[in-house]
């Protein structure tokens, strides 16, 4: 259900998005990559090695690139390879962060990947922080800079499971997004 809503974020997101700063990676075109990606290895490799080329500093297009590591560690099998990427998606994670600490799409992809980690590993350690963010982001919608369709699918996505406590999870309800 969370890949649907995050494909839903994606095709509603496209034309609100600007395109990143100088280069040829548009957000709009990153969050379908991104979605296929999750869904198919071949669109996993496409997107990877796409985003392997990446060397700007956009915080949003790295957190893309981030992403892009996250999705490969799902699909090689070798746990070296695994741990390699998810240790460079971490990485860049961060360097985004350092960015632009407070932008909710950020935290909102790192949320999602750290959730997705098995606990064992221990790399999830900024799920707290990085929902807080996301729901802040959320509450001062639309000031927050964050599109309608974008908020939506985020308040979706935190709803399902176990992502929130029932208290975030009735501020979420109550929002008119």
């Amino acid at each position: 259900m969370s890949r649907l809503l995050l494909f839903i974020l994606l095709i509603v997101c496209m034309p609100a998005v600007q395109a990143a700063k100088a280069t040829n990676y548009k957000l709009s075109e990153l969050r379908v990559e991104y979605l296929a990606a999750s869904k198919d290895e071949d669109a996993a490799k496409e997107f990877y090695a796409k985003m392997e080329k990446y060397t700007g500093q956009e915080p949003v297009v790295l957190s893309y690139k981030a992403a892009s590591e996250a999705v490969m560690a799902k699909y090689v099998w070798n746990p070296y390879f695994k741990m390699k990427h998810l240790n460079a998606a971490m990485d860049l994670f961060e360097e985004a962060v350092s960015l632009n600490r407070e932008n909710p799409e950020i935290r909102f992809l790192r949320f999602i990947v750290e959730y997705h980690i098995p606990g064992y590993l221990n790399m999830s350690q900024h799920m707290v922080e990085d929902k807080a963010i996301v729901i802040e982001g959320l509450v001062e919608h639309p000031k927050s800079g964050i599109n309608t369709a974008l908020a939506q699918t985020m308040r979706n996505v935190l709803l399902e499971k176990e992502r929130c406590t029932p208290e975030e999870k009735e501020l979420l309800k109550s929002l008119k997004i």
